[in-house]
């Protein structure tokens, strides 16, 4: 069979952010891999865990434009239905005894409980955006927040369940830098497959302009849907990851704290790309970490260089603002590593979001 000239280039240059990224964040794990370095190592994999949880609030945040609070939610809920399914059924039946007998007696390996703990995300996200996407801006990004607060409030006095304010220990620390990197490149391909897909493309139709794209047939509601259970699924991802590489769970973890340092990292970067996510996370993770260091002092010959207690915070603050001032749509403007032959990917969507059919 003849393959229709030019196809094999624009399939290319559709993965093209996917395989830079991927290329330059194996490069980044290698290096540390060579240096050898603990420090290095656990920020990587605390990035690249970071990185996870952006790209999913990017999927919906980056292809609806409607702001979303409630990731942090996805991310806790599936991180204990993780815990439930991983830690020993004698400890479980210590500390919570309010758990169904089948899941006290569960003992998953890490991968199955990975898939389903992000599948169950992936259901309630489902269910909560079927009632809170008919709205729209503000509206919905309230309506989100109100998500927040409850899943918060529920799982801090859940206390038979979660152990509520106390900490779940005992989690498998199966995850490390290789780990981390590859789940981080499986969840930038899910987001580029969908945002070069018919339906990622009606849904940032719908961004552009609303009331363009329902009359043009596109049903925002649906679309927003998918985005936002999708989005749900790579968050779950995120969240088990997170507690497999601390080895505990604290529900405090995954409130505001979270909530607005992933955000903040897909602002800097530039939510209408996916390497826009990327660059943000580890611009706003080496900030942070320069500075945690500096909070400590660092030795300078005779000299220690030292910052007071909540400069980290107070930089990241003024990093927000000049972004938002100078450069609204973030440090890539929405752009895409471009393709090194010709022009970028991102140059190539208006002209694909024109063809999205009524």
């Amino acid at each position: 069979m003849r393959v229709p000239e030019g196809s094999i280039e624009r399939g290319l240059r559709r993965v093209w952010p996917l395989v830079s990224l991927s290329v330059i964040l194996t490069a980044v794990v290698l290096l540390s891999d060579v240096l050898g370095e603990p420090l290095l190592k656990r920020t990587i994999a605390e990035a690249l865990i970071k990185l996870i949880a952006v790209v999913g609030i990017y999927i919906f945040m980056g292809n609806s434009g409607v702001l979303a609070f409630s990731n942090a939610t996805f991310m806790m809920i599936a991180a204990y239905a993780s815990a439930w399914m991983t830690l020993l059924p004698s400890l479980k039946r210590f500390s919570m005894p309010g758990l169904p007998g089948f899941l006290i007696a569960a003992h998953l390996a890490p991968l199955p409980a990975l898939l389903l703990a992000a599948l169950l995300t992936t259901l309630v996200a489902f269910l909560i955006g079927a009632a809170i996407l008919r709205l729209s801006g503000i509206a919905a990004s309230i309506a989100s927040f109100a998500v927040l607060a409850i899943g918060y409030t529920v799982y801090d006095n859940w206390e038979s369940v979660t152990m509520g304010t106390s900490s779940v220990i005992g989690l498998p620390m199966y995850v490390n830098t290789h780990v981390a990197l590859a789940w981080a490149i499986v969840s930038m391909g899910i987001a580029l497959l969908y945002q070069v897909s018919r339906l990622g493309l009606a849904l940032r139709a719908s961004r552009e302009d609303e009331a363009a794209a329902r009359a043009y047939g596109v049903n925002v509601y649906y679309q927003r849907i998918v985005a936002f259970t999708l989005g749900a699924f790579v968050l779950g991802i995120g969240g088990v990851l997170q507690g497999h590489f601390l080895g505990i769970l604290t529900v405090e973890a995954f409130y505001l704290q979270l909530t607005f340092i992933t955000i903040a990292m897909l602002v800097v970067g530039g939510q209408a790309s996916l390497t826009g996510a990327v660059v943000g996370v580890f611009v706003v993770s080496l900030v942070t970490e320069v500075f945690r260091q500096l909070e400590k002092g660092v030795q300078l010959g005779d000299l220690t260089a030292q910052v007071p207690l909540g400069a980290e915070e107070v930089i990241l603050g003024i990093i927000m603002l000049l972004i938002l001032i100078y450069r609204p749509q973030g440090l890539m403007r929405g752009r895409e590593i471009p393709w090194p032959f010709g022009k970028s990917v991102a140059a190539t969507l208006p002209t694909l979001t024109r063809r999205v059919a009524p």
